[in-house]
């Protein structure tokens, strides 16, 4: 079988609009629906009787499949003609999720979320396998909105990644590409501002759209029917990627961009979208 869309859910509000998202997808690519749960076991800080129990065990696993139940529901109102498949998993839900991850071809997360999923929005879970995921992993938060698929590029190591993503979920959905580039960088702000640094802005400016545009160009040319618009500004990476996800149906980037450093989890702009951003967030390493 095709890989599947994988869409984690808990029970919470978050995770139902996360499940329409990825049956919508998973129609869009034409291909199935995985949906899972996590209940953790052993639970830990509890007397040891009330953690290993089997009556408690029994209720997890019994909540664990009508949340599945319903996962289902709404993923058949969405797509009805849509294969899903369902799966209970047991232990840590960052490490179970990880493992659900392989083979997908994506997996999707809600932004807000009950029992195990508490913190998500904090990014603890989300962060973690947009960082360590062995598929792009797609935030579902605010509202999609309009024809427009924004993608970060920043010249550095993912770019390729995150444009094929955009480029390829664009052609599926009949949606514009919004490549963006912000070119201000901090410490050359702050050496021009202290005097020691003789800027060119207006050079930088066009060096920042030639980059831009030599990234693009090889996606533009496999894609050549998704209409494309480049956007560059003198501006923080973060803060452009939010001002054009405002209308935006879905916003892309990579997991760590240039300025990143080996080691870390993921990127400053990707947990800042993670965070505020106003439409769903695809992160792709």
């Amino acid at each position: 079988m095709s890989h599947p869309v994988s869409v984690a859910v808990d029970g919470s509000e978050s995770a139902r609009e996360a499940v329409v998202w990825a049956a919508a997808e998973a129609h869009r690519r034409e291909t199935w629906l995985r949906v899972v749960t996590v209940y953790p076991w052993p639970i830990t800080g509890f007397p040891e009787a009330a953690a290993t129990g089997p009556q408690l065990l029994a209720g997890l696993r019994e909540q664990a499949h009508a949340t599945l139940a319903e996962a289902r529901d709404a993923a058949n109102v969405t797509a009805p003609d849509l294969l899903v498949r369902t799966a209970a998993l047991e232990g840590d839900v960052v490490a179970e999720l990880r493992a659900a991850s392989e083979g997908a071809t994506l997996l999707v997360l809600g932004s807000r979320g009950l029992g195990g999923f508490s913190g998500m929005l904090l990014g603890s879970t989300a962060v973690a396998l947009s960082a360590h995921g062995a598929c792009p992993v797609v935030v579902v938060r605010g509202e999609s909105k309009g024809s427009r698929v924004v993608v970060g590029v920043d010249g550095g190591p993912t770019d390729d990644a995150a444009l094929a993503f955009a480029f390829e979920h664009a052609a599926t959905a009949n949606h514009t590409v919004v490549a963006t580039h912000a070119w201000s960088d901090t410490l050359l702000d702050a050496a021009h501002t202290a005097g020691y640094a003789a800027l060119d802005w207006g050079q930088l400016s066009t060096q920042a759209g030639e980059l831009l545009a030599d990234r693009v160009a090889p996606w533009r040319a496999k894609f050549p029917a998704v209409p494309v618009e480049l956007v560059v500004a003198r501006s923080r990476p973060a803060r452009l990627l939010l001002e054009q996800a405002a209308d935006a149906e879905l916003v892309v980037v990579g997991s760590r961009g240039r300025g990143g450093f080996a080691g870390l989890l993921l990127g400053s702009t990707s947990q800042a979208l993670i965070r505020h951003s106003p439409c769903p967030v695809s992160i792709v390493r």
